[in-house]
């Protein structure tokens, strides 16, 4: 450890490099998530629905995920999202109005076996989409 009455320069030079080995710091520091997230820094995302799909899943997990191609509103950018619950992508349809979140996987990425989904449907026209699987509300029609 430096000492004496020049040190400081070496010492920070020595956090900054410390703090460099850090991958949360680093993406903060340099904005990645702002560049390279479509999402942006938000939580959440206002996106029209395109085209609704299914993916299979990775191994060892064996059949379909339903998932949906949406447009951003923001910026126009088109993601794939995943849609939660058991017969959900029956309420969707196209040029629906949908609010998507981060799916939650390590380091902004996918999670477990859904391949190539960043992110998941939360809410249909506004309605969450745990209250329409259930019953409780009715999706808006537009």
């Amino acid at each position: 450890m430096p000492r004496g009455e020049f040190a400081a320069k070496e010492l920070i030079k020595k956090r900054k490099h410390q703090r460099m080995l850090k991958k949360w710091w680093k993406r903060k520091y340099f904005k990645n998530k702002a560049k390279y997230d479509a999402v942006g820094t938000v939580p959440r995302a206002k996106a029209i629905v395109l085209q609704k799909f299914a993916v299979g899943q990775k191994q060892p997990h064996s059949g379909q995920l339903k998932c949906v191609r949406v447009q951003l509103i923001k910026n126009a950018k088109v993601v794939g999202a995943f849609v939660p619950g058991d017969g959900t992508i029956n309420f969707i349809d196209e040029h629906d109005e949908v609010t998507i979140q981060g799916l939650g996987g390590s380091q902004r990425g996918q999670m477990g076996c859904i391949p190539g989904m960043k992110y998941r449907v939360v809410a249909i026209n506004g309605v969450d989409v745990y209250q329409i699987i259930r019953g409780k509300k009715e999706k808006p029609k537009r």
